[in-house]
């Protein structure tokens, strides 16, 4: 199946070409242009797209609210109605951060949404733009994401863990850690499942197992590099940041497995991979 995706140096994205999609990014394909990613579908003999591409600076989109909504939401759903017009299946990847996080349960893909700042809303936005398109799509929710690539939160831990001997890291923000290489092999999954079936249309979610809060993900992250950093639990407001963040994370990935055959993935396993990942290439 020849697939594109939108996004080249983002975490999803480079696990989508290790994958062998075709990836375009910022210099071809410009999301702040939401037409001009139409055009490109429009030319395209793809049989599929997946939209990896985002504006993600979550803290940074209190103040560029109108960027985000034009990357997240603008042009996704510009994309869904290219995709619509030529009856070619749309994968879009959305976040955990369209929920406002309370309680303790498993937010479902039917569940109400309440996103607590601007990249949340801006995501939801995108979900709302790509649904009214009316296409064969998937909205595919994950949250956590870390990889071998860029910048995320095991990397980070792991530079920390080498200069410092003790890190506080907020204890009640609890979630599935995802590796970007699962959420890769979901997209293609779901993308060749729904060109065959597009009654499969909907939202999805994908996030690791087990659930965790991110001072013991953090402790799993130093015990598998060997790193003698202890970590010290501490309240999220003990760590403010200009937007906020939502306590529970946790996302019911049943429908994924029913749907797709898709389970949720062991970030553990996960974890292992791109730390091999990072010592081969240290």
């Amino acid at each position: 199946m020849r697939l594109l995706a939108f996004g080249q140096t983002g975490q999803v994205a480079r696990e989508l070409a290790a994958l062998g999609v075709q990836t375009i990014g910022r210099a071809d394909a410009d999301l702040t242009d939401p037409e001009a990613c139409a055009a490109l579908i429009d030319a395209s003999d793809a049989e599929a797209i997946i939209n990896a591409a985002a504006y993600t600076a979550v803290d940074r989109a209190e103040e560029e609210e109108a960027l985000a909504r034009r990357v997240n939401a603008d042009a996704p759903g510009a994309m869904a109605r290219a995709c619509a017009a030529k009856d070619v299946p749309f994968v879009h990847i959305s976040t955990d951060y369209v929920f406002d996080g309370t309680g303790r349960a498993a937010r479902g893909p039917g569940d109400a949404t309440a996103p607590l700042g601007a990249y949340g809303r801006t995501k939801l936005a995108g979900e709302v733009a790509v649904r009214e398109a009316g296409g064969a799509h998937v909205i595919l929710r994950t949250s956590w994401v870390f990889s071998a690539h860029g910048a995320n939160f095991v990397k980070t831990m792991l530079r920390l863990g080498s200069e410092r001997d003790r890190l506080s890291i907020v204890a009640d923000q609890v979630g599935g850690p995802t590796p970007a290489h699962a959420i890769a092999g979901a997209c293609v999954a779901m993308a060749g499942q729904l060109g065959r079936s597009p009654g499969k249309t909907g939202t999805y979610h994908l996030a690791g197992a087990p659930d965790v809060s991110w001072a013991d993900f953090a402790r799993a992250i130093f015990a598998g590099a060997g790193l003698p950093c202890a970590v010290e639990d501490i309240r999220s407001s003990a760590y403010p940041t200009p937007a906020r963040r939502p306590m529970n994370s946790r996302l019911d990935c049943t429908a994924t497995e029913a749907v797709f055959a898709i389970p949720r993935p062991d970030w553990r396993t996960g974890l292992r991979d791109v730390m091999r990942t990072l010592e081969s290439a240290a």
